[in-house]
């Protein structure tokens, strides 16, 4: 069917829904946590994290087959294959008995997820490139963070009025609406002429194309790095506002109000990214996030939690940063690889998931009795990761003077 062409604005709220699917899936369950554990037999509190940072590992695999196939079949009927695996795997985290069975729904819920995760960076990328494509990101991840924000709420009113069943079956009703919507008013942003046959060359001549791209691979493995410390934070944020600080029904409101700090920062990267660049809006986050960090780590180690108010101020500027330097470095990471933009953006999400996931599963082992490992990952992922951008650059700048 034809499609008409749509503003900007539709585009960006479209894409963000799309990108919005995968952050319901994680946030809304979130109060549901306990829940879910007694009725499933979950015993120790760590175990909760599986059901976050499995579906993160779904998303980190699946991707690797859905961006190969919108390089092939499109963007849009990947993204249709997608929210039908995922569908079948929220009824299968319903009918979940043990956590076997859940993490195995939750992991292909990952599966499914990964193709309207990755095929919005493709269609981005496909549409727009250069400083303005890091702007229309920034916007896409404005309302994409809206999610966070409600879907705590939203997932203890479904909680308190339904159980915590009618959370996965929520997220197939609203994947379903943002289906329609893709069908309805998106065009393909795939051409015919640069569709690419299904065969195995395409994906290892991709993979070659990709690691020919310096920086697209460094940035890939920083993305990895920089992001682990911030899913050790939200998989593990019930277990130390509910437990170790007893904020049982505070949490919702302290979870959501954190995730507005993201929102308010990316929404400033939209309007500052065209005039500092996106480099230097990244290098300047990564010092205020390695910075803050570190002044919570000598301030607090060995000595418990700080009051509430206290971690939720260094939480706060710690989330500040992140909201300028996931999507800056998620732009330059593709910027070099628009002509495989649908592998290109599947080997990145693969990669740089695969070192989140190793990350936040070493950073996890160690939160016990307080909040203070999360702040050491931040420490020290983002000090590597300041370094490895700035030697990278650097050597770049010495390239460029001496050529």
């Amino acid at each position: 069917m034809s499609v008409k062409k749509i503003s900007d604005f539709e585009f960006i709220s479209l894409m963000a829904s799309l990108m919005a699917i995968a952050s319901l899936s994680l946030d809304a369950i979130l109060p549901a946590l306990n829940n879910i554990g007694l009725s499933i037999g979950i015993t120790d509190p760590k175990d909760n994290q599986l059901l976050i940072t499995t579906i993160f590992l779904g998303m980190g695999v699946g991707q690797l087959i859905s961006g190969a196939l919108s390089d092939s079949l499109g963007r849009k009927p990947v993204v249709y294959i997608g929210y039908i695996i995922f569908a079948i795997a929220s009824v299968v985290c319903v009918c979940a008995v043990n956590l076997e069975m859940m993490v195995a729904g939750r992991l292909l819920q990952g599966v499914g997820l990964s193709a309207p995760r990755s095929v919005t960076m493709s269609i981005v990328r496909d549409k727009y490139e250069g400083n303005y494509m890091a702007r229309i990101m920034s916007f896409v991840s404005v309302i994409f963070i809206l999610v966070p924000i409600v879907a705590p709420f939203f997932g203890k009113l479904m909680l308190d009025a339904f159980g915590w069943q009618s959370i996965f079956y929520s997220q197939i009703i609203f994947g379903f609406c943002v289906m329609v919507w893709l069908w309805r008013r998106q065009e393909e942003t795939l051409t015919d002429e640069n569709k690419k046959k299904v065969t195995l060359s395409l994906f290892t001549d991709g993979v070659r194309e990709f690691f020919k791209h310096r920086e697209a691979v460094i940035y890939t493995i920083v993305i990895g790095i920089v992001t682990a410390p911030f899913l050790s934070y939200i998989s593990s944020s019930q277990q130390i506002f509910q437990e170790q600080y007893n904020l049982v029904e505070e949490y919702t409101y302290i979870f959501s109000g954190l995730a507005i700090v993201i929102g308010v920062a990316t929404y400033l990267n939209g309007i500052l990214v065209l005039r500092l660049g996106m480099l230097r809006l990244v290098m300047l986050s990564l010092v205020l996030l390695s910075m803050t960090s570190l002044v919570y780590v000598i301030c607090y180690s060995g000595v418990g939690n700080p009051p509430i108010m206290v971690l939720v101020a260094f939480l706060s500027l710690i989330l500040f940063s992140t909201g300028f330097i996931v999507g800056n470095i998620n732009a330059l990471a593709m910027q070099p690889i628009g002509h495989i933009a649908g592998i290109g953006a599947a080997i990145v999400g693969f990669i740089s998931t695969i070192i989140t996931i190793l990350l936040t599963t070493i950073i996890g082992q160690y939160i016990n009795m307080t909040a203070l490992p999360i702040f050491i990952g931040f420490t020290i992922c983002g000090s590597v990761t300041l370094f490895v951008v700035l030697v990278m650059n650097r050597s770049k700048n010495v390239i460029v003077t001496n050529s």
